[in-house]
C-alpha cells in the first residue's frame, strides 16, 4: 500500500488519528464535552493500533480503508458495516464503519484476538450495481495480475447425485424424480441420513434392483465435485503475481480468470481474501436519497445525509411501533411485525435486540418471553437471574433488561466477574459454543479460581457460569447486529419522512416480480400515497415521484418493455417536447 514516507504501521497510526478527531468533532460538537470523552477514545484507539501493528495487519486495513473511501468517492453506497469488523474503533476512525463502539458496547477483541492468531475478516456490504466497479478499481490499483476472485467448487449433494446417476444411466425422467422427491430437502442433507429420515427409501432400495444399483452408484459419487463456480465476493490480493501462490482457473469463455484455489486454501496458501458484498437495500437507499435530495435542492434545502440522521428520531419510532415495516429492512416478515408488537421497541438499543432475538435459537428457547416480559415489568429484572446475580454485571446486562443476548456480554462478563482479559473471553466465549467436555473443565476451574481472586463467592461464581454457557449458545453478534440495525433504522427513517421516495425506490427494485409489486402498491394505498399509471409524457425507466409527490409506475415495469426503447422514448422526448398523440410517438 502506498505510505509515502512513511512505514506502514506509522502511516496507520496517522491515519486513524486524524480520522478519530473527524469522529469526534461529529459526536462531541461542544468542545468541552469532546475534551471530557477523548480519553476513552484515545486510550481504545492506542490498544487497537498497538494490536493491529504487532499483529501484522496495518496494510490490510489501509486497503479496505482505500476502497471504501474510492466508492464513496464515485458514488457507490457502502454499507456501515458488517460482522465482527463493526466493533473496532481504527475501523471506525478509517471511515470502514459507521457505528461507534465505544456507544454500543462493541468489542474489538470480538473481531480481532491478539491471544489467537488468525486473519482479520472485514465483510463490505456495496450497492449491488457499483460492486463490480469497486473491483475493477481495485485490479487496477494492485495489478491485474496479482487481484483475482475466487473460485468455488459445487458438489453432488444428496438430490443432485440421484437426478445426475439417473439420467447418466438412462432412466425416465419420472422414475428419477419419484427417487429424488423421497430425499429431504433439508441443508446438509446426505443419502445415508435420507434413509434414516424417510423409511420408503429402504423399501423401494430392497424391492427394485434399479433403484438399488441407482443409489449405490450414487452413494459413490455423493459429495464429489461436479462444477466450478465463482464465489459471490472473494478477492485476493497477492503482495506479487496470484500465480506465485495459486493456480488459475478460466471460465469457459476465458474472460474472468479465478484462483484454483478454494477460499480455505487461498488463506492457507497465505493470501488474505477480501469480501465485496451486494446489499439491494443500499441501492434502493441511493435511488430515494436521489430523488429527495434533487427535489430538495431545487427547493433550495439542504440535502439529506443518511449518515448523520438522529437515531432517536420519533416519526421513525411511530412508524416502528405500529409495526408498519413492510419494506423495511430486516423488519418485514410477518413474524418480526408479530414480535415488534409484543416487544415495543422505542430505541435504537431495541432494534439492535430485535435483529438478535427474531432467530429460532431464542424464538425456541423461552428468551424472547423473558426479554419482553422484563421491558414491560412484567417479569423483574435481575442481573442475569433473580437467583444468582452480581451487581457488577448490571451495566453489562443492563440495555438487555438483564438478559444474556449478545456474545460481547458473555465476554465482558468473564472479564468483568473472573478477571479474563477480553482476549481470553473471546477463547473462552468459543470453547462454550463448541462445547467439548476437556475445555470446559478447564475454563469452569480458571473461571471459578479467577472469581475468588476478585471476591466474588465460588458457589456463585459456577452458578454464573452455568447461566452463561446455556446461554452463549443462543448469543449473537452484536457488532453484527447493531451494523445491521442501522441499516434498518435507515430504511424506517426514509418511510417515515419521505414515504413516496422510498416506496418508488422499492418498488424500482422489485421491477420484475409482479406479485412484489402488487404486495407495494397495496402497502402504498394504504400509507394514503398515489400511484399513477405508466405516463409516457413523464414516466422514466424506474417509478419514479412527480411535483404533486405521487408515484409515478416506472415504464421498466411493463411486461415485455426493455431498457432500449424506454431510453429512446426518454430521449426523443427531451429533444422534442411531450407526446401530443399516438402519431407523434
Amino acid at each position: 500500500f502506498p505510505t509515502g514516507d512513511l512505514s506502514t504501521e506509522d502511516f496507520l497510526v496517522k491515519k486513524a488519528r486524524e480520522g478519530l478527531e473527524e469522529r469526534l468533532a461529529f459526536l462531541f460538537p461542544d468542545e468541552k464535552e469532546r475534551s471530557e470523552n477523548r480519553k476513552e477514545y484515545d486510550k481504545r484507539l492506542q490498544i487497537e493500533l498497538d494490536v493491529i501493528n504487532q499483529m501484522g495487519f496495518p496494510g490490510y486495513f489501509l486497503i479496505v480503508m482505500e476502497f471504501i473511501q474510492w466508492s464513496k468517492d464515485n458514488d457507490i453506497p457502502v454499507g456501515p458495516g458488517r460482522g465482527s469488523g463493526a466493533g473496532s474503533l481504527v475501523a471506525y476512525a478509517l471511515k470502514i464503519t459507521d457505528l461507534d463502539p465505544l456507544e454500543f458496547d462493541l468489542l474489538f477483541e470480538r473481531f480481532l484476538n491478539p491471544e489467537r492468531v488468525s486473519m482479520p475478516d472485514f465483510d463490505v456490504d456495496f450497492c449491488m450495481d457499483g460492486r463490480d466497479r469497486v473491483i475493477d478499481h481495485v485490479a487496477e490499483m494492485y495489478g491485474r495480475g496479482a487481484v483475482s476472485q475466487i473460485i468455488t467448487f459445487g458438489t453432488m449433494a444428496a438430490k443432485a447425485v440421484i437426478r445426475d446417476v439417473g439420467r447418466v444411466l438412462g432412466h425416465p425422467y419420472g422414475f428419477v424424480d419419484r427417487i429424488s422427491k423421497l430425499i429431504p430437502p433439508d441443508p446438509g442433507m446426505t443419502l445415508d441420513k435420507a434413509f434414516d429420515a424417510e423409511p420408503q427409501l429402504q423399501t423401494i432400495y430392497d424391492s427394485d434392483e434399479e433403484v438399488k444399483a441407482l443409489i449405490d452408484m450414487a452413494r459413490k459419487l455423493e459429495g464429489v465435485t461436479r462444477n466450478a463456480g465463482k464465489h459471490a465476493g472473494g478477492v485476493v490480493i497477492s503482495p506479487t503475481q496470484i500465480t506465485d501462490f495459486s493456480p488459475l482457473y478460466c471460465d469457459s469463455e476465458g474472460l474472468h480468470p479465478v484462483t484454483h484455489f478454494d477460499k480455505n486454501d487461498v488463506e492457507y496458501a497465505g493470501l488474505v481474501k477480501f469480501d465485496f458484498l451486494g446489499l439491494r437495500t443500499l441501492t434502493i437507499i441511493k435511488w430515494a436519497l436521489d430523488m429527495i435530495n434533487t427535489r430538495l435542492i431545487k427547493e433550495g434545502k439542504e440535502i439529506i445525509d443518511i449518515s448523520r440522521i438522529p437515531l432517536d428520531d420519533k416519526k421513525a419510532f411511530d412508524v416502528l411501533l405500529k409495526a408498519e415495516t413492510t419494506a423495511v429492512f430486516q423488519l418485514e416478515s410477518r413474524g418480526m411485525k408479530d414480535l415488534i408488537k409484543r416487544l415495543k421497541p422505542d430505541c435504537f438499543e431495541d432494534i439492535i435486540a430485535l435483529v438478535a432475538l427474531f432467530r429460532p435459537g431464542p424464538l425456541q428457547s423461552g428468551m424472547v418471553d423473558n426479554f419482553i416480559d422484563r421491558k414491560h415489568g412484567r417479569e423483574e429484572v435481575s442481573y442475569p437471574d433473580a437467583e444468582y446475580q452480581h451487581i457488577s454485571l448490571q451495566p453489562i446486562l443492563e440495555p438487555t433488561y438483564g438478559i444474556i443476548l449478545y456474545q460481547e456480554q458473555v465476554m465482558q462478563i468473564a472479564q468483568v466477574l473472573a478477571g479474563y482479559t477480553l482476549g481470553g473471553a473471546d477463547l473462552l466465549r468459543r470453547a462454550m459454543g463448541k462445547k467439548k467436555p476437556e475445555e470446559m473443565a478447564k475454563q469452569r476451574s480458571v473461571f471459578e479460581e479467577g472469581a475468588i481472586k476478585r471476591g466474588v463467592d465460588g458457589m456463585l461464581a459456577m452458578r454464573i457460569f452455568d447461566l452463561v454457557e446455556k446461554f452463549a449458545g443462543y448469543g449473537f453478534n452484536k457488532s453484527h447486529s447493531a451494523a445491521y440495525a442501522l441499516v434498518s433504522y435507515q430504511t424506517l427513517w426514509l418511510k417515515a419522512h419521505y414515504p413516496a421516495e422510498f416506496m418508488a425506490a422499492v418498488m424500482t427494485s422489485e421491477m420484475d416480480n409482479t406479485d412484489k409489486i402488487v404486495g407495494l402498491y397495496d402497502e402504498c394505498l394504504r400509507m394514503g400515497l398515489k400511484v399513477a399509471p405508466p405516463d409516457i409524457n413523464t414516466g422514466k425507466h424506474h417509478f419514479s415521484v412527480n411535483d404533486n409527490g405521487e408515484i409515478v409506475y416506472g415504464i421498466g415495469a411493463i411486461k415485455g418493455v426493455g431498457e432500449g426503447p424506454i431510453e429512446a422514448l426518454i430521449s426523443a422526448r427531451k429533444q422534442g417536447g411531450i407526446f401530443k398523440d399516438l402519431f407523434d410517438l
